[in-house]
């Protein structure tokens, strides 16, 4: 990469402040809007089943090319692209009835299914949760290379030391929705007894085998960057450290965790602990001034030092998703009907998105006397940063959850044992790309990053015009979509 491209590159992407976090809401709405949308056009009509070309494309357009367009043409005007996706699904509302979903019966339990053996019963799936991950992951995999060229605000890309951002938000939604779906084995293991029989070396092993693949990934990034000369922010986490780094050291530290949550049995409490006890660190030491304006020295802590220390942040972020994710999956009281574990689970939703919306208020605003005014730090990871991640993602789960509880309801039943009937019933209510893009999702982060790296070396995405810009992200999203589809149809699971 010439020189002078590679330094305007640098500066294109850096000493950012961000935007505003009404705005973000207002463009990160853009995919619970349409989700609505293609949730009333299935439980209505029935339109994306049988899944032929024109179920196919209007998926694309809804869940894929809205969330391309909400942070690039429509990024000025996000309210009307949500009245946009909104009004169609309120019309076909008014001008249809539900759809009525054929049960099929069970068969009788003989004798010896009802004396026999008990086997363990699999946790209930959650559309809402597959719908909320795939989203997350469009939204990722758009701005890692959206961000490159002038059709993307630069108030989206993420801030330098101080402020929030799209891609701020993005980063720690990512640690989020790891943290909410690994608590899936948690739960399994303690319904089954099987948690308790695991010593810390087991837990600890067990995880560094899914850190592996994460951390050769972040050592293939470091390798191509340097020898590539692609550029560079480095203040973003350091001269070497990346993301891959952070999301493949967690789930390990996370086992660490677990000896202090046997004995303050709250993840919420561990998260906020954490994130507590950075934050004073930040405050009555001279760590926050270390991390933001202290000379790099020549050994490793000082080159990478943003990643080392934000570390901390989201750990803080992946055991509150975590936290979340254990009140969605566990199964409750088992006096329950379905429709009261659907009401559980979103009163505890709501209930975590308005907490964490009022630390988040009294970290970082200051109002009738009240409110320590800390500024957002996506570098440093504080504790307002944690904090707004945590509202977020919590709300966004909330109103997925909302849309599927209302629309689908026959998706609401968890019964103890799978059955085709359940099967089909969830397949109903989740869009096959946003299934596609949930499953496969680091097989796709992957691809992301390597199409964009060969985008960034082959076009002077700073040159374009934002015609061509257009022309390049969709065709870009279609080529995602379609090996995430690709993936899925060969039944090829590889979820981060």
């Amino acid at each position: 990469m010439d020189p002078s491209y590679k330094s305007r590159k640098e500066a294109f992407v850096s000493n950012l402040a961000g935007g505003s976090v009404l705005e973000i809401n207002a463009v990160t709405l853009v995919a619970p809007a349409s989700v609505f949308l293609w949730s009333v056009l299935q439980s209505r009509l029935s339109f994306f089943t049988p899944y032929n070309p024109a179920a196919l494309i209007t998926d694309f357009l809804l869940n894929v090319s809205a969330i391309l367009f909400a942070t690039t043409l429509y990024s000025s005007a996000p309210w009307l692209l949500n009245i946009l996706l909104i009004s169609p699904a309120f019309l076909i509302l008014l001008n249809s009835r539900p759809r009525r979903t054929q049960q099929k019966a069970k068969p009788p339990q003989t004798a010896a299914a009802q004396h026999g053996p008990v086997t363990p019963q699999p946790l209930p799936i959650h559309p809402f949760l597959t719908t909320y991950r795939g989203a997350m992951m469009i939204i990722t995999c758009i701005a890692i290379l959206a961000v490159d060229f002038h059709v993307f605000p630069r108030r989206f890309a993420k801030a330098e030391n101080w402020g929030t951002s799209l891609m701020d938000l993005g980063v720690g939604s990512f640690v989020f929705s790891g943290g909410v779906v690994s608590a899936r084995a948690l739960v399994k293991d303690q319904e089954h007894g099987a948690a308790s029989k695991k010593t810390l070396l087991q837990r600890f092993a067990s995880s560094m085998r899914h850190s592996i693949p994460l951390l050769v990934l972040g050592l293939i990034r470091l390798y191509s960057v340097k020898n590539l000369e692609y550029a560079e922010h480095v203040t973003e986490y350091g001269v070497h450290w990346n993301f891959f780094f952070t999301l493949g050291l967690l789930p390990p530290f996370v086992e660490i965790f677990e000896v202090l949550a046997r004995l303050i049995p709250s993840y919420e409490v561990l998260s906020l602990a954490v994130a507590v006890l950075y934050q004073v660190a930040l405050e009555s030491t001279d760590l926050k001034g270390y991390i933001l304006v202290s000379p790099r020295g020549p050994d490793l802590l000082s080159k990478n030092r943003e990643g080392v220390f934000s570390f901390l942040g989201y750990l803080a972020i992946f055991l509150a998703g975590r936290a979340t994710g254990i009140r969605i999956m566990s199964r409750g009281a088992s006096s329950m009907t379905p429709q009261q574990a659907k009401k559980r689970v979103l009163i505890n939703l709501g209930a975590q998105a308005l907490g964490c919306t009022t630390l988040f208020a009294l970290n970082s605003m200051y109002f009738f006397g009240y409110g320590a005014n800390i500024p957002v730090s996506r570098r440093l990871a504080n504790m307002p940063y944690v904090l707004w991640v945590a509202a977020f993602n919590n709300a966004q789960l909330f109103l997925f959850c909302l849309i599927e509880t209302l629309l689908f309801p026959a998706g609401n039943q968890t019964p103890a044992v799978r059955t085709d009937s359940e099967a089909e019933r969830t397949a109903f209510a989740t869009s096959r790309i946003l299934k596609a893009f949930n499953r496969g999702g680091l097989a796709v982060f992957l691809l992301a990053n390597l199409l964009t790296g060969a985008v960034n070396l082959t076009v002077p995405t700073l040159d374009v015009n934002n015609a061509q810009a257009m022309v390049i992200l969709i065709g870009y999203a279609a080529v995602i979509t379609g090996i995430a589809l690709g993936l899925d149809k060969a039944n090829i699971k590889l979820s981060l």
